[in-house]
């Protein structure tokens, strides 16, 4: 298992304030949970991708959308298994109801010799700072910290 990711955070700035786009997994392990599980759109590079790339290449893979606009590089974070987060905010606008995540097949339920395939991503919405601070990752909510500072600041 890669022990880097790369990802983007979606954000705009309306009536609410911030609001970021968080995605929840899909699949058998996700389906009865919320909060904590949420995060970025984020995923492994492949080999002899730069992480840049695979963030946006990720991003569209996971929503179905590829947002426009130049990327701010965020401070890398660390998860709890170790695997560490590059991430880049881009500001722009998109509908969650238009997901259109790619898909994972595993064997489920485990030794069962069936296997299933699911989105990704089953859903995904846009949430104000602390909404997103309930839902999303630990590790990850310094992320959305660090976008809020620098909007607050003018500097994103």
């Amino acid at each position: 298992m890669s022990r880097v990711s790369a990802g983007l955070l979606l954000y705009r700035v309306g009536e609410r304030g911030l609001e970021v786009l968080l995605v929840h997994p899909g699949g058998p392990f996700f389906r009865h949970k919320d909060l904590g599980t949420w995060s970025i759109p984020k995923g492994q590079p492949h080999e002899g991708e730069t992480l840049f790339d695979a963030a946006g290449r990720e991003f569209e893979e996971e929503t179905g959308f590829a947002p426009p606009g130049p990327r701010l590089a965020l401070t890398p974070v660390r998860q709890k298994g170790g695997k560490v987060v590059h991430a880049w905010a881009v500001c722009g606008d998109w509908d969650p109801r238009e997901l259109n995540s790619n898909t994972s097949e595993m064997e489920w339920p485990p030794r069962s010799g069936r296997t299933i395939v699911f989105p990704e991503v089953d859903r995904a919405g846009f949430f104000t700072q602390e909404q997103a601070l309930v839902r999303i990752n630990p590790a990850q909510a310094a992320l959305v910290r660090e976008l809020a500072d620098l909007v607050a600041r003018g500097l994103a």
